[in-house]
Order: C-alpha cells, then structure tokens, then sequence
C-alpha cells in the first residue's frame, strides 16, 4: 500500500474526511518527523499552491485530537509534530542545534515514570525529554577547541 493510501485508510479510521491538505500535512510530518507548523504549511504550500496557514494549523489541531499526530512541547523551542503516536516513546534534544530524536523507551509499556504519590489520578502517560549535545554539536565544540 503506498504512503498516500495509508494517510487515507488512517485518516478514514479516524472517521475524518480524506482532503489534500490534510494528506499533504501527513505525508509531510511523515518525511520529516519532528517538524514546526511553520515548516509544514510551507511544505503544504509547495505541494499544493494556495494553502493557507490557518487551514495547516486546522488540520495539525484536528489531527492531533483524533491522534494521527502527537505534539511536542520542548521548552525554550516552537512546537513540533509528529506521526508517531500510540507508542511509547521519548524524545532526545540537542541543546545546540535543536535536533529532535526518537528513543524507545527501555520500560517498554506506559507509563514508564510513576510519581510517588499520584493524587489519585488514573496515570496513561509520561512524556519524558532528555536534553544534551548531538554528536555533530560536540564535534564542532571540539574542533573550535583546538
């Protein structure tokens, strides 16, 4: 099944409505995981022609909601997206260069970090974000050393 087809069959099992834009924001988060609603909408637009930004931010909301897409909320940086959702994984950052990595969590199931005392909540999830230096940023920061 080709890539088109699969963003149809998910966003119909979603019980949403197969549009251009919102196969064109698909596809594009699926190419480029980890992306910005800036970066999607200009992506949309040269795939599409006119888009507008408010219907990529509609269909990023909307998608989200039925979860096709997760939200990434790194502190200090713009919100970004990705179609990787339904498991559990984290994500690793660079300090430096903003770099986003997917890691699988070594727990496995969620949630996988639980508080000593949960306040009575049903816990499902723990987002957890690890930050440090990327190979490259500590290959440029040990070159500019020397």
């Amino acid at each position: 099944m080709s890539d088109r087809h699969r963003f149809h069959r998910r966003l119909r099992e979603a019980g949403m409505r197969v549009t251009a834009p919102r196969v064109a924001v698909l596809e594009i988060l699926d190419d480029h995981p980890h992306s910005t609603a800036d970066f999607v909408a200009t992506g949309v637009r040269e795939h599409l022609g006119g888009v507008s930004t408010q219907t990529v931010y509609d269909v990023l909301r909307a998608c989200t909601n039925r979860g096709l897409l997760r939200r990434i909320e790194p502190a200090g940086s713009p919100v970004r997206y990705e179609t990787r959702t339904g498991d559990n994984h984290h994500h690793l950052i660079c300090r430096r260069c903003g770099q986003i990595v997917d890691i699988d969590c070594a727990v496995g199931q969620a949630p996988c970090a639980l508080p000593d005392d949960d306040h009575g909540y049903r816990i499902d999830e723990a987002e957890v974000t690890y930050w440090g230096e990327c190979p490259r940023c500590r290959s440029l920061v040990a070159v500019k050393e020397k």
